[in-house]
């Protein structure tokens, strides 16, 4: 199974360009106002044209009414939403059955203790992302580039596909996917010269990094 390489917090047209030509799986485009990647329903509309089926759109908030996420389907028609609030399994439910799109529910993770609501999430997400839980006294609840100890999902046993994020970057993307065993990864702020503000050549070195750590592996379990 191929891994999943997910470029979040995209908001210029050249970044984006960037991630679609160096192969990205999932587009992440940020809708939460605190966030230095916030995007405007205008702007999300002109990157959501730009993708044109290259990669999977996901739009990703935090506790957002049906409003807000009403605007959102009718600028980008994401293909995914990542939740990355405090959005209860019922809230979950609603959105799956409002909007017709799966969901990504994110999980915060400091202890193993966070993990303790993976059943009740795993019974409606459609994929878990773990990432590092955030500061109590932090704006927003991601993108802060800290990872978390990936050894807590060591002996995960989760039928569901699953993600990790939180303090990525080119150069230990490769321990976090032998240690956790994830499907995918998400990275935002690992490839940023500024809150914000994307590198290309950050984006590029990210993931050819994946792609060989995956090529690795494979090779590896052969032997």
């Amino acid at each position: 199974m191929s891994l999943l390489v997910k470029i979040c917090g995209l908001s210029t047209p050249e970044t984006l360009e960037t991630a679609l030509g160096a192969g990205a799986d999932m587009v992440g485009f940020v809708f939460f106002p605190p966030s230095p990647r916030h995007l405007s329903l205008e702007l999300g509309r002109d990157l959501g044209r730009q993708v044109q089926r290259r990669a999977l759109k996901v739009a990703l908030t935090v506790d957002a009414d049906d409003a807000t996420l009403d605007n959102i389907m009718d600028a980008l028609s994401p293909d995914i939403f990542q939740l990355h609030g405090k959005e209860s399994v019922a809230r979950l439910r609603d959105i799956k059955h409002r909007f017709g799109r799966p969901v990504m529910k994110a999980v915060p993770v400091a202890t193993s203790a966070d993990l303790a609501v993976l059943p009740g999430y795993a019974a409606v997400a459609d994929r878990i992302l773990f990432d590092a839980r955030a500061p109590k006294d932090a704006t927003r609840p991601g993108g802060l580039g800290e990872p978390f100890d990936w050894h807590l999902l060591e002996n995960l046993d989760l039928k569901l596909p699953y993600m990790v994020s939180g303090g990525l970057h080119a150069d230990n993307l490769a321990e976090a996917l032998r240690v956790t065993r994830a499907g995918g990864v998400d990275v935002s702020s690992g490839v940023e010269s500024a809150p914000g503000l994307k590198d290309p050549e950050m984006i590029k070195a990210f993931i050819r990094a994946a792609r060989a750590s995956k090529d690795a592996s494979q090779e590896s379990s052969v032997r």
